[in-house]
């Protein structure tokens, strides 16, 4: 019969279960680093190039069935560098390396330039933004670089699940010493009892909006995040059957 196992090999094998796993997830998360690293430099080049196109600076493309390409191009890969930037945004907080410069910021212009840039992909959906700005100057505490990804984010999702000819809603308002950034859609909302697994990265919505959702399941996350380091609060209305809202509240500046 065999003599069984001394007890320092049955405590070893046990405790390496917790350092494999801890393996797996660096192995994990420098894997997909690599990999975004790896497809920004092709996504440049076609942002690149596709921008250069559609200004047609060596005479016009002919068919205006090619400017229609050139932008879909364009757009779909703005869509897709984005999603490589909230992956390897998201793997650096979660890593603890989050380096965010605290700064004054006027948010109404930060939101009104985020708008513009995702303006084409909104009238290729057939989608309006209606944003008023406030009369004066609002400003807030964050940092410029994680604001813009945050709106950039927000407004994604919000086109994701908004149906042609349907309007996104954006808010700046104040109060009591903050500020609160809305945005709303015409959309299927979620289940309320959903919000918390759609915080996590990777994870999309089930039901009507898996059946045509698209993206990585990354902006609610990331904006999670962001929000968090700026010491701000972010909160999901679900909606369900009438739209969601988004709200993102943040120290007021000043």
């Amino acid at each position: 019969m065999s003599s069984p196992l001394p007890k320092t090999a049955a405590v070893g094998a046990g405790s390496d279960e917790p350092e494999a796993a801890l393996r797996a997830d660096r192995q994990r998360r420098t894997f997909l680093r690599m990999m975004s690293h790896e497809l920004r430099t092709p996504l440049n080049s076609i942002i690149g190039f596709s921008d250069i196109l559609s200004g047609e600076p060596n005479g016009p493309l002919g068919a205006p069935q090619y400017r229609e390409y050139v932008e879909i191009i364009r757009t779909s890969g703005h869509r897709l560098l984005s999603m490589v930037n909230a992956a390897l945004e998201i793997i650096r907080l979660e890593s603890g390396g989050a380096d965010l410069e605290q700064q004054t910021i006027a948010l109404d212009d930060l939101v009104e330039e985020m708008i513009q840039a995702v303006a084409g992909d909104a009238r290729m959906r057939e989608l309006r933004i209606e944003f008023t700005p406030p009369t004066s100057t609002v400003l807030v505490i964050g940092d410029t670089r994680a604001l813009k990804m945050v709106v950039e984010q927000l407004l994604q999702n919000a086109m994701t699940w908004s149906p042609p000819g349907t309007a996104i809603r954006v808010r700046v308002l104040e109060e009591k010493g903050l500020v609160r950034l809305e945005i709303a859609d015409e959309g299927p909302g979620v289940e309320p009892l959903e919000l918390k697994r759609l915080m996590l990265p990777f994870e999309q919505g089930e039901d009507a909006l898996s059946r045509r959702g698209e993206g990585a399941g990354l902006g609610w996350p990331l904006v999670r995040l962001l929000v968090r380091e700026m010491a701000g609060e972010f909160q999901i209305d679900p909606g369900l059957g009438r739209g969601l809202i988004a709200r993102v509240t943040l120290r007021r500046g000043g």
